[in-house]
């Protein structure tokens, strides 16, 4: 409802100044003869500033501007998921029917959840109950995979309520609070820069299991954890993001493109509706909403659809569901940032990013955590949300302002580099520079229920690996045979590490994804290798005969293995293998012959 009415001043780009007397901050507005959308960022006397979420050419000062006396928001409810939407919340998909093509008409107004279908409402609270804010007083089977939990927006006593077929804005009954009636609707609105409340919020103590081993074995990210994924262009960002979003043990995938190219967009956008979930062979789609917000969209909307996603993440993990948030690429949004700053006369900062740009990077990933929701106390109920935040330093420098303020706040880095993705090496995750400081919180998690062996399997293996960087030094000065067997041992291992390890097929269907137990199960077979090598070694072994066992072979296709019993089966080769090279050795040393050390 249009609470003022005032009248364009100033047009730069994105940004217009108003005489808007009497107005409010961060209220939406709609601007000119098109009825633009807007929200007020800025308020100087009587005069607003407004950012404007689309084109602003053809706008002219004297044209009119409409104040809705609402802060943008975002609405929620059954019909979310399996959307695509822009950076405000417009279906893109509705938007393309009534616009006649694809191309987003300006100033078009299309409501976020489907008006007109009616959902099946199966009430859970009845008549007489009391009820607080976030109890579930009903569900929906929104989709196949996933059943919509109606929250109550109200606190008090259920008047009516009743199960039915109803569209989201049908009343579904009535709360009574102090006198007053509220009606019960499938739906609410919520203030996007506003986080949603949760009763307490939990240390990260459980992992996020996403499957990709060189992730989960040497940088785990906690549920409920922040990671971030800094790279150059083509190495692997966005495919490292989908892997994630297809694989972790999260129920709700929520995917911000924020910024990114046209092209690449497009991919996503094609790609994910014909992805198929693993867990349940259903279409991932069922689980999933997109934020398409491309660098040739407005650059105001971008800097909006990271508060839109992470709002409807909040909302989902208020059902007690685990979200995965991915946004790609926060450098994007750091850039509509600058762009606006730019354009409101602000003191720049760091290379021309806004001074607050740290503020409001630490304000979005400190939404992420894994949390008691808003319920009775009869009724507990918890959820989270993990956020992993790609971003693009310009020339892969992660030394610029947001590769630097993203890693003060997030406890996750993934380190990607483009030489291993040359290599075809994927993930292509450095295991040199990246880190996790999650470890500690979660070592007692892997300890109960993977293997007390599992952390310092993991460490040996890292030691190992950083020891293969500095041998490497060596060997490109005098090469692998001027080593010591010993050091040569070391880098055979590691090359099992590095290949048979933390390399995955995504396109293999048992390697894409890999379960905890099996990584620890493959992680101890090549560790036991190494400990036999050196023991072998030590005894007397030559290396060459060691390098030609045919267990190698065996071990370097393990990845394939799907239960205990094979892995119990490659043990016990690779023990009879050494056994018999070991025996061979201790004949021949008892003869006293003159031989070769075998």
């Amino acid at each position: 409802m249009a609470k003022e009415e005032g009248r364009i001043e100033r047009i730069s780009g994105p940004v217009v100044e108003a005489y808007l007397p009497e107005a409010r901050l961060y209220d939406v507005v709609r601007v000119g003869e098109g009825r633009i959308l807007g929200e007020i960022i800025k308020i100087v006397g009587t005069t607003s500033v407004i950012q404007v979420y689309e084109d602003t050419s053809g706008l002219k000062p004297g044209e009119p501007v409409v104040s809705t006396g609402q802060p943008l928001s975002v609405e929620l409810g059954p019909g979310i998921l399996e959307s695509i939407y822009d950076g405000i919340q417009r279906p893109l998909k509705v938007i393309e029917e009534k616009a006649g093509g694809v191309f987003i008409t300006r100033g078009i107004e299309v409501p976020a959840l489907d008006r007109k279908k009616k959902w099946d409402f199966k009430a859970k609270a009845k008549k007489g109950d009391k009820v607080k804010i976030g109890d579930i007083i009903g569900t929906v089977q929104e989709t196949e995979l996933i059943e919509h939990r109606i929250l109550s927006s109200y606190e008090g006593k259920i008047e009516t309520i009743a199960s039915g077929k109803y569209t989201v804005e049908d009343e579904l009954g009535s709360i009574s609070f102090e006198g007053k009636k509220y009606p019960i609707k499938m739906y609410q609105r919520w203030f996007v820069r506003k986080s949603r409340p949760v009763i307490e919020k939990f240390p990260p103590t459980i992992p996020l299991v996403t499957g990709q081993r060189v992730i989960d074995t040497f940088f785990p990210i906690a549920k409920g954890g922040t990671a971030c994924i800094p790279g150059p262009f083509g190495s692997g960002k966005t495919v490292t993001q989908q892997s994630l979003a297809k694989y972790s043990d999260t129920q709700i995938v929520v995917y911000i493109g924020c910024g990114e190219r046209g092209n690449e967009m497009t991919d996503v956008l094609t790609e994910f509706p014909h992805l198929i979930d693993p867990k349940s062979g259903k279409p991932l789609m069922q689980r999933t909403v997109l934020i398409a917000n491309t660098s040739n969209m407005p650059v105001a909307a971008r800097e909006a659809s990271i508060y839109t996603g992470v709002t409807i993440a909040e909302y989902f993990r208020d059902m007690g569901y685990d979200v995965a948030l991915m946004a790609d690429s926060t450098s994007r949004w750091a850039e509509a940032m600058r762009e606006i700053g730019g354009r409101l006369e602000e003191m720049p900062g760091e290379e021309g990013y806004p001074a607050y740009l740290a503020r409001r990077l630490a304000e979005f990933y400190e939404r992420a955590g894994r949390v008691r929701c808003l319920s009775s106390e009869d009724e507990e109920r918890y959820g989270s949300i993990s956020i992993i935040g790609a971003v693009s330093p310009p020339g892969g420098d992660i030394s610029e302002p947001v590769s630097q303020n993203t890693l003060r706040v997030t406890k996750v880095f993934l380190a990607l580099d483009a030489s291993l993705a040359y290599k075809r090496h994927f993930p292509a995750i450095n295991w040199l520079k990246s880190y996790t400081l999650y470890e500690g919180g979660l070592s007692e998690w892997f300890a109960q229920n993977i293997s007390s062996e599992f952390g310092p399997l993991m460490k040996s293996a890292m030691a190992m690996l950083q020891k293969e960087a500095e041998l490497q030094e060596v060997v490109q000065l005098v090469g692998p045979d001027a080593l010591p067997e010993k050091e040569q041992a070391v880098l055979m291992v590691t090359k099992m590490l590095r290949e048979d390890y933390l390399q995955q097929n995504a396109y293999s269907d048992i390697d894409a994804r890999c379960e905890m137990k099996k990584q620890y199960s493959m992680l101890k077979t090549i560790m036991k290798f190494s400990e036999r090598s050196n023991g072998a070694l030590d005894l007397g072994v030559q290396l060459k005969k060691i390098q030609e066992l045919k267990v190698r072979g065996l071990i370097g296709r393990m990845k394939e293995i799907t239960n205990d019993k094979e892995f119990e089966k490659l043990d016990a080769e690779i023990d009879a293998g050494f056994d018999e090279l070991v025996k061979k050795s201790c004949q021949a040393d008892k003869k006293g012959n003159s031989y070769e050390r075998i």
